[in-house]
């Protein structure tokens, strides 16, 4: 059978969730490039942000992250967000996602950034594990009929009259192209992490869905916003590993590498400061102390505290021979989150008949300039449960399209290649992004990087593998980034130009790519 009502690209918490849902609705077929359990949802520490506790309000929360978003949240996405949150945590209670639980009662945990603690987590610092293994085993089952390939490589969306008519693939193990028909695309691809040299991300976070969905005509937005993590474990021969920002909830507090508290310098909140605050910060003490990296203090918390509550981080440390209980953690900042994407409404639909977005690789306005910690994994959720409401009553809404703010639209022109243009590889892309397209830019730095990705894109022969398209849709989504941030002349949440250090009330607009 190669004709589906739905097809879904991704195995994420997005593309799970959305399968589960469709298949009460139709025909489902997911596709994914690794296995179905590659994704960077089972990476997510942190939790689940929901108002469910009794202190707390779907109003609070809106607050919150309408805070976090620096001007550029849409905020009737937002509101939508927070009202729908507790009956999507719900939904995943009866899936029966285990979370953990105080009294009866589920546990509720503080992050950097919410007023009031509203963290739902599974197995301590596990959420993301737990929903994940949780939903796919669900997909899995033979009751739910849902068709799942595995090592397929989505490549090309074929578009017909406006409208999406399905998906063009090649298989990762033989290389043969393949062609899917549906209804209704939802790329639930992830982000594109594996721009950066240092990043939390799984291999597969390549931008594959921002390079599919631009090539087929769809709106991408707020790729200037990547989210850089503070605390990312910065040990010689260890890839970076994620130090949850509920470590910090729980009291950690950060130190340079003379042993110093200095987070109390740079912001009121100090250790519990927003997120870019933090990794800009930890990014001056590195330089003040000409050190790598600074370091996460827990030793003064109760050891069982640290055991009990964060699990995975105290084994992953133990087994490279540190134990956090009484030794300092060495962190340094690395790529976290992408928070622009393919543009969406409120239902998850794109400018482009059939085609929806959801999950990181979707922009739904939610985020704005910074995403609120935790928020990520209700965004797929909550919009992803909308998408299969707007494709069971078959009316199109209007186009995908922000709020109150205005919109500056543009398209990727040519570039003067630069003399002696390294030859692109992912190496030599992700050691550029990080030092020009970092947590700290600036407009001479950043034009160079957009010469630079311009050269490459312009020199790529046709992709006949994995890694070459891989490749391909990390240039793709670099130039859509670094062109971003190149025309953005301020500072504003995540994206921070040295140049241009403050924010601008003419810069409170969305840059929007179209091809």
């Amino acid at each position: 059978m190669s004709h589906f009502d739905y097809i879904i690209v991704g195995s994420g918490i997005g593309g799970l969730y959305t399968a589960l849902l469709a298949k009460e609705v139709g025909s489902v077929l997911i596709i994914t490039k690794g296995s179905i359990e590659d994704c960077n949802t089972r990476y997510a520490q942190g939790g689940i942000a929901a108002a469910i506790g009794k202190d707390d309000s779907p109003a609070l929360h809106l607050e919150d992250t309408i805070n976090a978003g620096a001007g550029l949240s849409d905020e009737k996405a937002v509101r939508i967000l927070v009202e729908e949150a507790p009956a999507r945590i719900a939904d995943l209670v009866d899936f029966r996602v285990p979370f953990d639980t105080l009294d009866g009662q589920i546990a509720l945990t503080m992050e950097a950034a919410h007023s009031v603690p509203r963290v739902l987590h599974a197995g301590g610092d596990a959420t993301g594990e737990h929903i994940e293994e949780t939903l796919s085993r669900e997909v899995r089952s033979p009751k739910n009929s849902i068709k799942v390939l595995e090592n397929i490589l989505a490549t090309d969306i074929p578009v017909e009259k406006g409208r999406v008519i399905g998906i063009r693939a090649v298989d990762c193990r033989t290389g043969i192209t393949e062609e899917f028909d549906c209804r209704y695309l939802v790329l639930a691809t992830g982000g594109a992490g594996q721009l950066f040299k240092y990043n939390t991300n799984s291999g597969v976070a390549t931008g594959d869905g921002v390079a599919l969905a631009y090539n087929a005509g769809a709106e991408i937005t707020d790729m200037e916003f990547f989210q850089f993590h503070p605390t990312a474990l910065r040990m010689p021969g260890v890839p970076p590993f994620l130090i949850s920002e509920a470590v910090r909830g729980e009291g950690g507090v950060l130190r340079n590498v003379e042993g110093r508290r200095f987070m109390s310098d740079y912001h009121n909140k100090a250790d519990l400061a927003p997120r870019d605050i933090v990794a800009r910060s930890i990014l001056n003490e590195m330089q003040k102390t000409a050190s790598d990296r600074v370091y996460l203090d827990v030793t003064h918390l109760p050891p069982h505290t640290i055991t009990t509550r964060f699990p995975h981080i105290y084994r992953f440390c133990l087994d490279r021979g540190l134990d956090i209980t009484r030794t300092r953690i060495p962190v340094a900042p690395a790529a976290h989150y992408m928070i622009g994407g393919v543009r969406t409404n409120t239902w998850g639909e794109t400018n482009v008949g059939g085609l929806f977005a959801s999950g990181e690789t979707a922009c739904t306005g939610v985020h704005g300039a910074n995403r609120l910690a935790s928020n990520s994994l209700l965004e797929a959720i909550v919009f992803s449960k909308r998408i299969i409401e707007r494709t069971k009553s078959e009316t199109r809404g209007k186009s995908a399209g922000g709020g109150k703010t205005r919109d500056h639209y543009c398209s990727l022109g040519r570039r003067q290649p630069p003399r002696g243009t390294p030859a692109a590889s992912l190496s030599s892309l992700q050691q550029m992004h990080w030092e020009k397209v970092g947590i700290v830019r600036d407009g001479a730095g950043l034009s160079r990087a957009a010469d630079l990705l311009f050269a490459w894109q312009d020199s790529l022969p046709p992709a006949t593998d994995q890694p070459a398209h891989e490749l391909f849709n990390l240039i793709l989504t670099g130039r859509l980034l670094t062109e971003a941030a190149l025309m953005r002349e301020e500072s504003r949440g995540a994206h921070f130009r040295s140049d241009f250090p403050g924010a601008s009330p003419e810069w409170q607009r969305h840059i929007v790519w179209k091809k």
